[in-house]
């Protein structure tokens, strides 16, 4: 039983310590949805789409993290699109707020076999501060720490740029995020300043062969962060089925583990969502499945969206793989 308090203990800070470093990407973008994860996605589809996120983590725990964020992405062009993103993020007694501004222009490799090569680049700013009006003493420390006199904030500006690969239903995205080092908190000198992580994106929409109105779409997502040597792995299963309207309902899975250990992944989950007319809605429940789990119900991950403004372009390399 120590063990596993000790466990839920470290893990918590844990969370709270690499919270800060990169926000959490759990299923998000599988709810059609590749924005949430590159900037090279902007304007590849043909409307304005809108996405808003609720993320709760580790259910049933006190102060577990919390995520709420809007995605935002359109054509400007023919062959440019931009984003925008906003993010509030909680975890106990931390919370982060920012926003992230995107370009990314595409190009057209071949047009004949229908080869395309995207640009994109976001400005993130991001806002971190410890809330200590919520810190409670105790009976082994009756007085905070007298050198804690204000909520702490700090605030950070960085850059990611990525570059999207497509051939046919073929997707290969590449991302580098936090590319420049953190300013160093100037209330403490432990904290590392080197954020940068990479993310490599890769899948394929298999079509039915009989009227085309089925999808299968694997992919897997894959994270590294320099700052530490760590790496997951997610991988991922879609259906999707349309309607002679093009309306649509999608199941799947996902699952996800630190790539030395395959057989013990960090969570394992059903997805749903369904697309009807201009609106969308996406659920995701993981299950974590370590020692913990008896402590949580799992996290839970609601997308609601709208795709309006609706305006073909005349490039097809603004086009998504994904039948719209």
């Amino acid at each position: 039983m120590k063990k596993i308090i000790a466990s839920l203990l470290l893990l918590a800070v844990t969370s709270g310590y690499s919270q800060e470093l990169n926000l959490p990407v759990f299923t998000q973008y599988l709810a059609d949805n590749h924005f949430v994860i590159s900037p090279t996605f902007a304007g590849i589809g043909d409307n304005l789409k809108i996405r808003a996120n609720g993320l709760t983590q580790w259910v049933g725990i006190k102060d577990a993290p919390n995520n709420q964020s809007v995605y935002a992405d359109f054509r400007i062009a023919d062959q440019s699109g931009v984003g925008l993103s906003f993010y509030n993020d909680s975890n106990g007694h931390t919370r982060q707020t920012g926003a992230k501004f995107s370009f990314a222009h595409h190009l057209i490799l071949d047009y004949y076999s229908k080869q395309y090569l995207s640009f994109g680049m976001s400005y993130n700013i991001n806002n971190f501060k410890i809330d200590i009006d919520k810190f409670n003493t105790t009976y082994e420390k009756p007085v905070l720490d007298p050198s804690i006199t204000d909520n702490r904030f700090v605030s950070n500006n960085n850059f990611e740029v990525g570059l999207l690969y497509r051939n046919k239903s073929y997707y290969l995205s590449m991302n580098a995020s936090n590319i420049l080092n953190k300013n160093a908190d100037r209330f403490s000198g432990v904290e590392p300043v080197l954020l940068r992580n990479y993310q490599v994106y890769s899948g394929y929409v298999f079509k039915s062969m009989n009227d085309g109105r089925a999808e299968f779409e694997p992919s897997v997502f894959y994270q590294y962060f320099a700052s530490d040597g760590r790496s997951s792995t997610d991988v991922n299963i879609k259906y999707r089925k349309f309607d002679r309207y093009d309306d649509y309902y999608w199941i799947g899975a996902s699952y996800r583990f630190l790539n030395d250990q395959f057989f013990k992944p960090l969570n394992v989950g059903p997805m749903m969502g369904f697309k009807k007319s201009n609106f969308y809605f996406a659920y995701s429940y993981q299950l974590t499945t370590n020692q913990l789990a008896s402590f949580n119900s799992g996290t839970h991950v609601v997308t609601i969206g709208i795709d309006f403004l609706q305006g073909i372009s005349n490039c097809p390399c603004t086009q998504s793989p994904v039948h719209d």
